[in-house]
């Protein structure tokens, strides 16, 4: 049989990370990125289309396109993907949750068709993925976001933003259904596995000292992640992680990310005058003469 191969494709601008994961002519995409410039409102597939490149060069058919949650960070381009090849995108059962939250903050209902027909799949922990000869085992992780998902396939764990590189961390717990407690006992499931088990990671906030990397062993991880390692106790990481995550300000792309992303990578309907919008609620004291 052919080897499994991991193909990772880094998006500079947002710190993402895509990988297509493939065997023979089977090929899986996870957290495909849309290109989208919150200054100009432009949106872009130069991201994507290097995905595309790399599939149409190696002749790989994409079975499944799958997101390990609702990105804060970034928007998604599984729809420009599912337009081109017809795979099926999936993510964790848990999105419901996080649709129902953020329809409230957009104004949208929550049996809005938009929203319960998002996404081909949902998952739950323990599910098995087929995608041709390729086979993922589910595993929940929250503590990030409810419906954090990481994908396993032969040694290899997909972990969304569940951890980060041993020298940036772990992920924040203060986005809506974010708890610590659960983030760390998320992590211990990683921290069973064997140590040469690859954590591949989505995102990478390299210092200057470093170029981005992909992927962290278990063990390494273990040995040296500056917010949780193996014998950190779970204690001292939810006091870290509540003293980190009370400095940390909000995603620049969180509302305009999560407005695509909720809804599967769709965008916003378009308005009479056929432009699309995307809106930031506004927060705080508003005083009456602006209403």
């Amino acid at each position: 049989m052919d080897s499994l191969r991991i193909e990772p494709f880094f998006h500079a601008g947002t710190g993402t990370w895509t990988y297509v994961v493939h065997r023979g002519g089977d090929a899986v995409v996870i957290d495909p990125v849309l290109d989208y410039d919150p200054k100009s409102g432009r949106i872009g597939t130069d991201s994507v289309r290097a995905v595309q490149d790399y599939l149409a060069a190696n002749d790989l058919k994409v079975q499944r396109i799958l997101e390990t949650h609702a990105h804060a960070d970034h928007l998604t381009s599984a729809q420009v993907l599912r337009a081109a090849t017809g795979a099926p995108v999936g993510i964790g059962h848990g999105i419901r949750g996080v649709q129902a939250h953020f329809a409230g903050v957009f104004g949208m209902e929550p049996d809005d068709p938009a929203l319960r027909d998002a996404f081909d799949a949902t998952f739950d922990d323990g599910d098995t993925i087929e995608a041709g000869v390729l086979r993922f085992t589910v595993m929940a992780t929250p503590g990030h976001t409810p419906d954090s998902l990481s994908y396993a396939i032969e040694g290899n764990v997909f972990i969304g933003d569940t951890l980060f590189a041993p020298d940036v961390g772990a992920a924040r717990c203060d986005f809506p259904g974010g708890d610590a407690d659960t983030l760390f006992d998320s992590i211990q499931r990683f921290y069973a596995m064997p140590d040469d088990t690859i954590l591949w990671l989505c995102h990478d906030y390299p210092p200057a000292t470093r170029e981005p990397r992909s992927s962290m062993t278990v063990g390494e991880s273990k040995a040296s992640n500056l917010m949780l390692r193996g014998d950190t106790t779970r204690a001292a990481f939810r006091e870290r992680r509540r003293a980190r995550d009370a400095q940390l300000p909000a995603p620049v792309l969180l509302y305009p990310s999560l407005q695509v992303n909720i809804r599967g990578g769709h965008l916003p309907p378009a308005q009479p005058n056929g432009l699309r919008y995307l809106s930031t609620p506004l927060q705080g004291d508003i005083p009456a003469a602006l209403g």
